[in-house]
């Protein structure tokens, strides 16, 4: 049982009930920002556990016995079959350049607000998902100017996935995670006339997978 294991099983017992991980702290009693990424590590880099409590507290609120919650700790989908998403669903779409500013993300990374456009999409798992258009050369050859790629907030991220990251200076990147550990994450640029990246994992303000592009 690994840290990223449990976090993955808030986020997916978060998904399943059609939440965001603040929506499930708030509907469990806890502080909204108790499961948000950057309570996961600490000041010194260490990992940050959830408590037993909070876990009991979400388990006891979402009506999710043990049994369930350990099948999301190793790795069952969020969703069952009955509950996937049909296809044709409109999640939410912006520019990955208008994606930087302020009032289109919460504390957690979920999309908010009211300046997004809306696609329909194929079918997919994930309630918190958003798309976001490509704009530019940086993600070239994988990703090309105009294309829409579709990102979940709630899909595990493991190494050589294509994710998008934000930092806490508003920086928005599509890249390919190399490495990450409990202090850094590294990222690969898609188009190798661009610099990779190192960060501190404190300089990311969150992190979600690339579940689907329209190419």
């Amino acid at each position: 049982m690994r840290h990223d294991d449990i976090w993955r099983a808030v986020d997916a017992l978060a998904a399943e009930h059609g939440l965001s991980p603040s929506g499930l702290a708030r509907k469990a009693g806890l502080d909204p920002t108790a499961f948000n990424p950057s309570k996961r590590v600490g000041n010194d880099g260490r990992a940050r556990w959830p408590s037993t409590e909070s876990i009991a507290k979400i388990l006891a609120a979402t009506g999710t016995d043990m049994e369930s919650f350990a099948s999301l700790v190793s790795g069952a989908p969020a969703l069952n079959s009955a509950g996937r998403i049909p296809p044709g669903r409109r999640i939410p779409l912006i520019g990955l350049a208008q994606a930087g500013g302020e009032g289109f993300f919460d504390d957690g990374g979920y999309p908010v607000g009211g300046g997004w456009d809306e696609i329909s999409t194929p079918e997919f798992t994930d309630p918190n998902a958003y798309a976001l258009e490509i704009s530019g050369d940086s993600m070239e050859p994988v990703f090309r100017d105009g294309d829409l790629v579709i990102v979940s907030p709630n899909s595990p991220v493991r190494r050589g996935d294509r994710v998008v990251a934000r930092t806490n200076r508003g920086e928005v990147m599509a890249k390919e995670l190399i490495r990450q550990s409990a202090r850094r994450i590294e990222l690969a640029s898609l188009n190798p006339a661009h610099p990779n990246y190192s960060f501190d994992l404190s300089e990311i303000t969150w992190m979600h997978r690339i579940v689907w592009a329209s190419q």
